[in-house]
């Protein structure tokens, strides 16, 4: 990795201002409902800590818009890291003002402090100058280690990193760099991608960047209806993104030059509505009924991709294949994530939605990597450069 990793850091005494991603979902009780965001960023937190750093954390919460809100307040997390970590976090009042900074003041080696949600500041998400100066004064290094978030130019991920002296990815980006660049560059073969999810807007730059990598490419979910729709099949009442369907047919016209790579259903489960109690059946995707839905792969779809899945030596999956949150119209993600998890390969789980269908079924330890940023994987899987990698400083 061509980037300054924590390991490289001299820690004792120092100040260390960890951007980490605890943007945990939470009851209507403000209880966590799932901390594997907290539990990912430990490594590096402890590795700090033990080094005799001194913690400064520092996270964003839900889409507070530069206002302050009860409810996306930090104080669970502080609450759950501190019983993880074995030792008291204390919680700040804020992230930026003279009461944090004397509490940080105050911090010994080895302890930990969490910021108040950073987004409660406009400054957070315009990237401003004078915020980004705040945050950088409380610290004299800086770690970003919030993989979700590395995809946005915020203040606490591009903007700090010009007013301190040095910055370094944490372990948790480190991983997720090694994984998904090796994917890219350099995989064991084949390499086999499997896209689904519900648009095909955030994904065309995606499908372009993989058909030129992979050596199968496997389509499934929500735009496999808007690819039927550009072939003009009837597609009932499924899902379909009308200003994606010119993208789509460019996308169709250009396959000639990877001809057998790009692999879409065959058979889809349709759906008389949008519901646990709907009725279902397993039609051709040339015989979708006018008032129907497509809602998941079908049997064939998934003997074809399975077909494919076995053979490969690294699988990269970003998306379901269906609608998993419902029961009824889960077998095809649920089989694929049981597939990947008894394979003897290298298996990469884009964040999202897919980290939650495979978390959902237990699977998550059966997969060599389950990446804990849906936009960031997408993006990076893309080929663009992550602004929250590109400023941190070099190796």
């Amino acid at each position: 990795m061509a980037k300054r990793t924590v390991t490289q850091l001299q820690l004792k005494g120092k100040r260390v201002f960890i951007r980490v991603d605890f943007n945990v979902p939470l009851d209507e009780h403000g209880r966590i409902t799932d901390d594997s965001r907290i539990q990912a960023s430990l490594p590096t937190i402890r590795y700090i800590l033990d080094q005799g750093g001194r913690a400064i954390l520092a996270s964003h919460l839900g889409r507070p818009k530069g206002k302050i809100k009860e409810s996306l307040r930090l104080r669970p997390v502080a609450k759950r890291l501190s019983e993880l970590l074995g030792q008291e976090v204390k919680m700040a009042p804020d992230c930026i003002g003279s009461e944090v900074e004397k509490m940080v003041a105050a911090l010994r080696d080895g302890v930990a402090i969490l910021l108040e949600n950073l987004r409660f500041h406009e400054g957070e998400t315009k990237n401003d100058q004078g915020f980004s100066k705040q945050l950088a004064a409380l610290a004299d290094l800086y770690v970003n280690d919030a993989f979700g978030t590395a995809h946005r130019a915020h203040a606490s991920t591009v903007g700090i990193t010009r007013f301190v002296s040095q910055s370094a990815a944490g372990f948790l980006i480190e991983r997720e760099l090694k994984y998904l660049g090796e994917a890219l560059e350099s995989p064991a073969r084949p390499l086999v991608a499997i896209l689904g999810g519900a648009k095909i807007s955030t994904k065309i730059g995606v499908i372009e960047n993989l058909l030129k990598k992979v050596d199968a490419l496997l389509i499934g979910g929500g735009m496999t209806y808007t690819f039927l729709k550009a072939k003009g099949l009837e597609i009932g009442k499924s899902l379909l993104e009308e200003e994606t369907l010119e993208a789509a047919k460019e996308i169709l016209q250009n396959l000639e030059k990877t001809p057998g790579v790009f692999q879409m259903a065959t058979d889809c489960l349709v759906a008389d509505k949008f519901d646990a109690t709907a009725n279902t059946r397993v039609v051709p995707v040339t015989e979708i009924p006018r008032e129907w839905q497509g809602v998941d792969i079908g049997p064939q779809t998934y003997e074809k991709f399975a077909g494919e899945i076995k053979k490969a030596k690294t699988v990269v999956w970003n998306g379901p294949v269906g609608v998993f949150e419902i029961d009824k119209f889960a077998e095809g993600t649920k089989k694929i994530a049981q597939l990947l998890a008894s394979l003897d390969a290298t298996t990469i789980i884009g964040g999202g939605d897919t980290a939650a269908a495979v978390n959902q079924y237990g699977l998550a330890d059966k997969m060599t990597h389950v990446s804990t940023g849906g936009g960031a994987s997408l993006e990076f899987l893309e080929g663009k450069e992550l602004p929250g990698i590109a400023a941190l400083s070099e190796a």
